[in-house]
Formats: structure tokens, sequence, C-alpha cells
């Protein structure tokens, strides 16, 4: 009867989140153009709807077990979309990019973040965010280092921005270098953050620059899997040092102890990837999983909105804002650079 009774109490806050989540998803769909995600829409009419209302106790634990478990469960699933595949067809010039591109990001974020006395963990989700794919590596990197709703907030806040500032200035910046629709099309799809934007990026260049950064994009997303694992690392190291310091008795057995190192939901995670990579999962229930996974991370997002204020977020200052436009700006001067040095450009 309480395993039943706790799952009745989930169900408010949850029936929430999913409401917002389908409000975002419709929202979208009346874009004419695919500016912005429903990720975003769903994150910002939650802190909008927390300004003016508070959630009660009603909805509270419903709204936890959406932006905590929730949201595992849909980065879980995500690994049924991800294919290692892609990385062959798309070539290795896209990779070495990349390389330089998260080099750049998770290097330069560090100074960046160390100079502008962001805490460690906020810095990273906007790191992640410009380097890799917007809100699905932020959503993916954020319980794995145990992050604030309100870091996520401002992490997403700040990838979307700069986002739509890319894709007005994309086009005009690669046309008036005189890329043609590979270079575009790389630059693009390494240095523009979310997935939505830059297929609006690249599809606004020309229709073959579209299609290539698509598919140097849907490769950039595979690095979800190797930074995961190291920020899993990262976190365990750090709190092994603090059980050390707090003289645990079990620090030791924390430190061996493999679940402790990478939290479960990224064995499934990566299980699901290596599945689908091998070619096991059929491509309609792989884009069926992709299509919940998604829509239950936005219903992660919309609670996340709802659990954060805006007046939280406006402690945080301009600092944060100010290191999304320096990592955002080194990305693009280096990825293209990088292109230059290639003989592309």
């Amino acid at each position: 009867m309480n395993a039943v009774k706790k799952a009745a109490g989930l169900v408010p806050g949850f029936a929430l989140a999913l409401v917002i989540a389908a409000t975002a998803r419709f929202l979208e769909s009346l874009l004419p153009i695919h500016l912005i995600g429903a990720s975003v829409i769903a994150l910002f009419i939650g802190i909008i709807i927390n300004g003016c209302w508070k959630p009660t106790a009603l909805f509270g634990a419903g709204l936890k077990f959406t932006s905590k478990k929730i949201l595992k469960f849909a980065i879980i699933l995500l690994g049924a979309s991800l294919n290692i595949s892609i990385v062959l067809q798309v070539g290795k010039m896209s990779l070495v990019v990349m390389c330089f591109t998260l080099l750049t990001c998770f290097g330069g974020g560090f100074f960046v973040g160390k100079a502008l006395k962001i805490n460690w963990k906020l810095s990273n989700l906007i790191s992640a965010g410009t380097g890799i794919c917007g809100g699905s590596a932020i959503a993916a990197i954020a319980p794995v280092i145990d992050a604030d709703d309100t870091d996520i907030a401002y992490a997403m806040s700040a990838t979307f921005l700069f986002d739509m500032a890319m894709i007005v200035l994309f086009p005009i910046m690669g046309r008036a270098m005189g890329l043609s629709d590979i270079a575009y099309g790389l630059w693009a799809g390494t240095a523009v953050n979310d997935t939505s934007s830059v297929v609006a990026a690249g599809y606004a260049f020309s229709e073959a620059a579209g299609d290539f950064a698509t598919m140097v994009k849907l490769t950039r997303t595979l690095s979800i899997i190797p930074t995961v694992i190291i920020f899993a690392l990262i976190s365990a190291r750090l709190k092994s040092k603090e059980a050390t310091q707090a003289d645990s008795a079990d620090s030791r057995k924390h430190k061996l102890r493999i679940g402790k190192i990478i939290p479960w939901f990224i064995f499934a995670f990566l299980a699901l990837t290596a599945i689908n990579s091998l070619g096991y999962i059929p491509t309609e229930v792989s884009s069926a999983m992709k299509d919940i996974s998604k829509f239950l991370m936005v219903s992660a997002l919309a609670a996340i909105g709802l659990n954060t204020s805006f007046q939280d977020m406006r402690k945080s200052g301009i600092a944060p804002m100010v290191h999304g436009f320096i990592i955002s700006a080194l990305v693009v001067v280096v990825a293209i650079g990088v292109e230059f040095f290639m003989g592309l450009v």
C-alpha cells in the first residue's frame, strides 16, 4: 500500500510536466522555421509559471521525480538513437575539427570558468552544451555530476541565446567567406550548439550544406558517450575526496565499487548504443524510442523550469553568460581555423 500511495503522490507533478511538454511541442510545431526546440520552450514555460505561481507540496514529489528519474530514463532511451557507424559515413575530417572544438570547450571553459569564478558544475554544463549538442548534452551530464536545477536552467538559457545569434550570423559569414557547401556544413555542424539550430543554420545556406551539417552534428552527438564517462569519473573522484576528508569509514569501499564511479543509467545508455550500432534495433523501434526519449527529456526540463526561480538565476549574475559567449566565440574561430589549415577554406 505504501508503494501505491507513493506512486500516486508522483502523479500530479509528473502530469503537470507532461502537459507543459505537450504544450511546448505544440508551440514548436507552430513555428514556420525550426528555430527553437521544445526543450527550451518547456524550460522557459516552467520558469515563467514558477515566477507567477510556486508549485505546492502536491506537485513537489512528482516534479522532483520527473527532473531526476525521468531525465535519467530519457538519457537511457537516447542511446537507442546513437549509432557508431555514422562516424564512418561522415569521415575523418569532421572528427579532426570536433577534437579541436571539444578541446577548446572543455579546456578553455575550465580556465574561463576559473577566471569568472563560476562553480565547476555550471561551467562544464555550459561547455558541454556548446561543445556537444546543446540541451541533450546538458541533460545527459547534469545527473552524473549532481547539478542543481538552477545551474541546468542557466546553462540551457546561455546555450539557447547564442544559438539564436548563430542561426542569423552563420549564413551571412559563410557567404562572406565564400565557403563551399561542404566547408560550411562542416563549420556549422561543429560550431553551432543545438541540433535544431544546426539544421536551421545549415539549410539557410543551401540544401547540400544542411544535409552535411546534420550528419556532422549526429557524429558530434556521439561525444556524449566518452564525456559522461569522464565526468562520472571526475564526480566520483571529488566525492571520494570529500568522503576521505570527512573520515568516512566506507570511503575506501566507495572507491572500489564501479557502480559508484559510473551511475547505473550510464551502463544502460551505453548498452543501448552498442546494440543499436550492431544493427539489432529495427529502424522503426529506434525512431520510436528516440521520440519517446525527446518527449520525456522535454518533460524533465519542464519540471526543472518549474523548480527554478528566475530570482535564483539572477543571483549567478552575468558571469555565466559571459562564459557562454567566450566559449561559443572561441569554438566558431577554432572550427573555421582548423578547416583553413586542412585546406577546406
